[in-house]
């Protein structure tokens, strides 16, 4: 077992999470709990604890005597999700520019250099990650612990409804879009971040295929590798 694999709850929830944020647990996709303890080297009570909290945030779907899944967001829940994400972006713009300093505005140019290295590198799962993890880090910068809350949750079902309606080609998020973004709140032009982040989010709705869903087959002992 690889030292870095996590032996708590929370920890293997956590990679899950990545797992599902980087499209390589697809939507729908059943998370047996005896091929996850073999995986994470632990007992299936610490699986049945992670699955569990997962459940809690959306991520999973629970069945009685069937087991768990992960989510699969339906065309409705997509645009839900996009309405939802307009009401809440704006605010967290201008959370950041009014409440944060440069220095506590840093690690946005840092994350834009990891999102660069990873187009860079065609590195495809890496960039959908990366995706959301700008938008919650945005809000985490932004300093409104209640948004940031549900951002952490948004973030990771958004990258599932990608999964779902993406092409094969399409990144998360376009290129240089982020950048722009963090430009504008640089710049503490409020009105220019808002309308920059709201055509973003227009973007990224805009390039899902709704008509399309696409599940994958599952190499379990390299998923968490």
């Amino acid at each position: 077992m690889d030292l870095n694999t996590p032996q708590d709850a929370d920890g293997i929830a956590e990679h899950i999470t990545i797992a599902i944020m980087e499209h390589r647990l697809p939507p729908g996709i059943k998370l047996a709990e005896e091929k996850l303890a073999i995986a994470f080297g632990v007992g299936r009570n610490k699986i049945r604890q992670a699955l569990m909290a997962l459940a809690k945030e959306g991520l999973v779907k629970l069945h009685p005597n069937r087991g768990a899944f992960v989510t699969s967001p339906t065309v409705q829940e997509t645009r839900d999700l996009f309405a939802t994400r307009r009401l809440l972006e704006p605010e967290i713009i201008r959370n950041v520019i009014h409440r944060s300093t440069k220095a506590q505005r840093k690690p946005l140019h840092a994350h834009l250099k990891k999102e660069a290295l990873a187009r860079k590198n065609q590195d495809r799962r890496a960039l959908i990650k990366l995706s959301g993890d700008f938008h919650s880090l945005l809000a985490e910068i932004g300093g409104n612990s209640f948004i940031t809350r549900i951002m952490r949750q948004l973030c990771p079902v958004t990258s599932l409804m990608h999964a779902l309606y993406d092409g094969p080609q399409m990144h998360a998020c376009p290129e240089d879009e982020h950048s722009a973004i963090v430009a504008a709140i640089e710049a503490q032009d409020e009105k220019r971040a808002i309308a920059l982040m709201l055509h973003h989010l227009a973007h990224v709705e805009s390039v899902l295929d709704l008509s399309q869903e696409q599940h994958s087959a599952i190499r379990w002992e390299s998923v968490f590798g």
